[in-house]
């Protein structure tokens, strides 16, 4: 079921504020620490404590306007929600640094196990917006598989040998940065398979 059309700021505004929330709220309470009920919490869980109920909000606006969540966007919600709240419950930043690893691992395992199957699901997602023929779809997801495992090991190497610091940077800026930069190397793919329009008529 394809979704209402927004205005593509606000939907971006509604996927990324969150993010960028998040790194602002570290930047600003990283060397803080509150304590609630005899528990010192610092910062980097004060922000994940505002993270959290944001992203859910947002999540919802943006369903809320558009009619529908992509699998991708509804993974991430339950993900964050899950594993943001485990690390405030239990006061340990590990649960969350943690999460980008599952995502990527759940996303590279979802589009592999369509690849054995003969099939590609990102075509399901994507196809309407992204026109390419089968070939192409399937070289596509190989590549996506790939790169979305080399994030998941990324993540766990960055989160477990450098500071907090670098790997908020990593979340915020990083993980965009790296995206944009897979999908504009597949320039030449795209052009390759892409599905060229009928003049019929």
């Amino acid at each position: 079921m394809a979704g209402r059309k927004i205005n593509p700021w606000l939907k971006q505004g509604l996927e990324l504020g969150p993010v960028i929330a998040f790194f602002a709220a570290f930047m600003w309470l990283k060397d803080r620490t509150v304590t609630v009920g005899g528990t010192e919490y610092g910062g980097f869980i004060l922000a994940t404590a505002g993270f959290v109920p944001l992203l859910i909000v947002t999540t919802l606006i943006l369903w809320r306007l558009t009619g529908r969540l992509s699998p991708m966007q509804i993974a991430t919600l339950v993900l964050v929600t899950v594993f943001g709240g485990l690390s405030v419950w239990f006061n340990d930043e590990r649960f969350f640094k943690m999460k980008p690893t599952l995502i990527y691992l759940l996303f590279a395992g979802i589009l592999g196990w369509g690849l054995a199957r003969g099939k590609s699901y990102l075509a399901l997602v994507l196809e309407d917006a992204v026109p390419l023929k089968h070939e192409g779809w399937m070289i596509l997801t190989r590549r996506l598989a790939v790169f979305f495992a080399a994030l998941a090991l990324l993540n766990e190497v960055i989160w477990r040998t450098m500071s907090d610091q670098a790997w908020v940077n990593f979340k915020t800026f990083g993980l965009i940065a790296a995206i944009f930069v897979f999908f504009m190397a597949q320039g030449g793919l795209f052009k390759r398979y892409a599905v060229e329009e009928s003049n019929d008529g």
